[in-house]
């Protein structure tokens, strides 16, 4: 069993929709991209933790990049057309067996909420008994960095860098988007209640939301806040072994983390999965569309 616990201190555990999907939920399609346009943008912008300053103007050339995160029917065709295992799925050298790092909600005996879950994958994600039947179109988890590398060079794209994620998360609008409408409505699935004991579900979920049941940006993008953390492929010298991860998921609460933001970042450790951490990809070779400029489709 793993004594260390990771970087990132949330996770996700997994859950059927407590209120029926919003009405809002697309029907994910695989490999959908959108356009973003080229431009320059103040990145880390109102910074809430010290790693995410200091403000620097930053410009971006234009790219596609994934409509909705990754899902799990996505993952199992590349499995299935290459036989890969994930690094949950291996016996690595400091565990006793094969698992990843899954959410459980403290109790007043045990107040950690980080276990360490023999059997957890991206096929079962809390662990045996769980499974991704009836959730394909969910965000595929459990996905270490290598994992996810590993889908992306078989579709001939890649992880985003940070400065592109951040971007086309911003799609020119506040650095501090507000998770709800004033009417209430949730725009992003986030952690209502005091974390980490209660999720009081009001956006009609207390785990994971499938891909694109929150609205999406100015450029097309759903899912860019909350729901679940996204892997990019940049690295801060500062913090060796780690990727940077971004847009928190839903165990983020205004009480703990409040990281649904853009400029919002975390550093998570390159072997390490969780039941909260997907990813979603980009193509910057692939020229843009006839009516670039407004993230067409």
């Amino acid at each position: 069993m793993r004594t260390a616990m990771p970087l990132l201190f949330l996770a996700a555990a997994a859950s059927a929709c407590t209120q029926g999907e919003p009405a809002g939920c697309i029907a994910p399609t695989d490999g959908a991209m959108t356009w973003i346009p080229a431009g320059t943008f103040r990145m880390g912008e109102d910074p809430h933790y010290p790693e995410e300053g200091p403000p620097r103007l930053v410009s971006v050339p234009g790219f596609w990049m994934s409509v909705h995160e990754i899902t799990n029917r996505e993952f199992a065709a590349f499995v299935e057309a290459t036989g890969y295992r994930t690094v949950a799925e291996r016996t690595p050298p400091d565990f006793a067996a094969p698992g990843s790092a899954v959410f459980t909600v403290p109790d007043e005996q045990d107040r950690r909420w980080w276990r360490w879950v023999e059997g957890a994958s991206w096929r079962a994600p809390s662990g045996p008994g769980s499974a991704i039947a009836g959730r394909e179109t969910d965000p595929v988890v459990q996905i270490a960095w290598e994992d996810a590398e590993a889908f992306a060079r078989w579709k001939g794209l890649s992880l985003p860098t940070e400065e592109q994620w951040e971007y086309a998360a911003r799609a020119g609008a506040a650095a501090l988007p507000e998770p709800v409408q004033p009417d209430g409505t949730a725009t992003a699935n986030y952690y209502q209640g005091s974390f980490p004991d209660s999720d009081l579900g009001l956006d009609g979920y207390r785990s994971r939301a499938p891909a694109g049941c929150f609205p999406a940006n100015a450029f097309g993008l759903h899912d860019m806040i909350g729901n679940v953390w996204e892997w990019t492929r940049s690295a801060d010298p500062r913090v060796p072994g780690t990727r940077t991860i971004k847009g928190g998921s839903f165990l983020c609460a205004a009480n703990y983390c409040a990281r649904y933001r853009p400029a919002a970042r975390q550093f998570q450790e390159l072997g390490l999965g969780t039941d909260h951490i997907g990813f979603r990809l980009v193509d910057a070779r692939r020229p843009p569309p006839p009516s670039a400029g407004n993230g067409a489709r």
